[in-house]
């Protein structure tokens, strides 16, 4: 019932490879929620700053709410597919790494 601990020479649980991954990891969660914010803020500043640009006709809608209604949500789906993409190749990268600590440690 009970899990062995890890073992401490194993260099993906030293203490160096863990900060790196959550250091990288919070880089890539807070450019995504820049990008997401930019939009989220960018559209009603764009409203209030232009607002005749903003009311341009574009396939029948405004172009506010042709980006609020039809362009908000894929770009949302964008920022998450980097986020997921992004976040596994780090953590690709990260096993890489760990492999090559280990085997430097063994050695």
């Amino acid at each position: 019932m009970f899990d062995t601990p890890p073992d401490h020479s194993d260099f993906i649980h030293s203490e160096e490879f863990l900060h790196g991954l959550m250091r990288r990891q919070l880089r890539l969660s807070i450019a995504c929620a820049a990008a997401f914010l930019i939009v989220l803020l960018g559209l009603p500043l764009a409203n209030y700053f232009a607002p005749d640009f903003m009311g341009q006709r574009v396939g029948g809608f405004t172009l506010t709410w042709l980006v609020l209604g039809v362009l908000f949500f894929p770009f949302v789906w964008i920022i998450a597919r980097v986020f997921i993409t992004r976040s596994m190749a780090l953590e690709e990268a990260e096993v890489q790494v760990a492999a090559a600590g280990n085997q430097k440690r063994q050695a």
